[in-house]
């Protein structure tokens, strides 16, 4: 009976290592343009500062237009990346699904 208790323990901490693993997410560097996640997704308006601006406070995200892919990530937390809105940037950081956790963001070197 303990032998079964022990094996079943380890394959509990085995599997909850793997769940944390996974959760963590993937760490990377994106470029692209900040935008907000509606015009990105229809492909309009992405370097419009003031639209962006106005999308966002009626309640749309920012996110990141990636322009090499077409990828649209939003980006949190959204305080980091509200002085780049329609800039074209570099994002370092973390990418779960479609949501980037911003760590660091810059201007894109031309």
């Amino acid at each position: 009976m303990s032998k079964r208790m022990a094996a079943l323990f380890v394959i509990f901490l085995i599997a909850g290592t793997v769940s944390l693993a996974a959760a963590a997410g993937t760490a990377g560097t994106w470029k692209g343009v900040v935008t907000d996640k509606m015009c990105a997704t229809k492909g309009v308006y992405i370097s419009d500062a003031g639209c962006i601006q106005r999308c966002v406070a009626m309640g749309d995200k920012y996110a990141l237009y990636n322009t090499a892919d077409k990828k649209v990530y939003v980006l949190m937390p959204q305080n980091k990346v509200v002085a780049h809105a329609g800039h074209e940037v570099t994002i370092k950081g973390t990418v779960e699904g479609d949501t980037i956790t911003v760590d660091d963001v810059s201007m894109a070197a031309k």
